[in-house]
């Protein structure tokens, strides 16, 4: 089972790292480097066997398959897990956009919903919607970008009232990410797979926008199997997906959901999600993941 937990890049100054990705600025370029490092609840709890490499495989088949709509960071990729990129300004706000009402924690949106909220991220939201149900269109749930701790939602009258950026480019922002959503969402159903929800993260590189982070990963995103949503969902159970949900799931029938020390993942578990990562990959691409 190879693991890759992380690259050390004599000469580029200073490392520094995220939840799963370490980086270095140099030159006004930033090297990232997608680890085999996995999180969820805010904390980091293992490692998957080639995960980062999927990571960093999907964000450029996606990044390609998007720039049309808006440019990207992306420069090169001198190895599969590594990716250069512009260093653009970082816009604080984390674009959460979702097709579908769902969630496992008390902090979703299903969570929400379930203990009798209607207004949540300042819109409102129908009686009698059911679990995974889809939403009528797409709605965006923003949320403030953490350098540590959790993420906490924004509504737009927030956004624009805190001025944390001008009304023109988060209405700019806005056309952007459902567009990105609507792309992801029809390359995605042609190989049988629903886009449930994701998030894009935005900078501003030469006074210009630019998306920025990762895009379609199973990170980022929920992926559920396209031909057996509805009859499960009529039934009430859970949909069968290619994301870390199933990681989450298992976490929470253990009784853990970020507070105390994490259960150990068995290693056939941790098999399992590596092959599922490495099973998105080849169904969105339609190509052969190279070990």
């Amino acid at each position: 089972m190879k693991i890759l937990k992380t690259i050390s890049l004599k000469g580029f100054g200073k490392k520094y790292s995220g939840k799963t990705r370490d980086f270095y600025i140099k030159n006004g370029k930033r090297i990232i480097i997608s680890t085999d490092r996995i999180s969820a609840f805010d904390k980091n709890l293992g490692y998957i066997p080639y995960k980062g490499r999927v990571l960093n495989q999907i964000s450029l088949f996606w990044f390609d398959k998007t720039k049309d709509i808006i440019p990207n960071h992306f420069i090169s990729s001198p190895n599969p897990n590594t990716m250069i990129v512009k260093n653009a300004k970082l816009i604080p706000i984390e674009m959460v956009v979702r097709g579908y009402i769902t969630g496992v924690t008390g902090t979703s949106i299903w969570g929400s919903y379930e203990k009798g909220e209607r207004i949540i991220y300042g819109i409102k939201f129908p009686n009698n919607l059911k679990k995974n149900q889809k939403l009528e269109k797409p709605i965006i749930t923003p949320t403030t970008k953490a350098k540590k701790g959790h993420d906490k939602r924004l509504t737009e009258k927030e956004i624009l009232k805190k001025r944390i950026v001008s009304e023109k480019l988060w209405k700019k922002m806005k056309k952007t990410t459902l567009k990105l959503f609507e792309r992801g969402t029809r390359i995605s159903q042609k190989v049988g797979i629903i886009l449930v929800d994701t998030k894009y993260e935005f900078g501003i590189y030469k006074n210009k926008l630019i998306l920025i982070d990762e895009i379609h990963t199973p990170d980022s995103s929920r992926f559920w199997i396209k031909k057996t949503y509805r009859e499960r969902f009529k039934k009430g159970l859970e949909p069968e997906n290619f994301d870390k949900e199933f990681m989450r799931i298992w976490f929470v029938k253990k009784g853990y959901e970020g507070e105390g020390k994490s259960p150990e993942m068995p290693k056939s578990f941790i098999q399992k999600i590596g092959n599922r990562y490495i099973s998105i990959y080849e169904k969105l691409t339609k190509q052969k993941f190279i070990r």
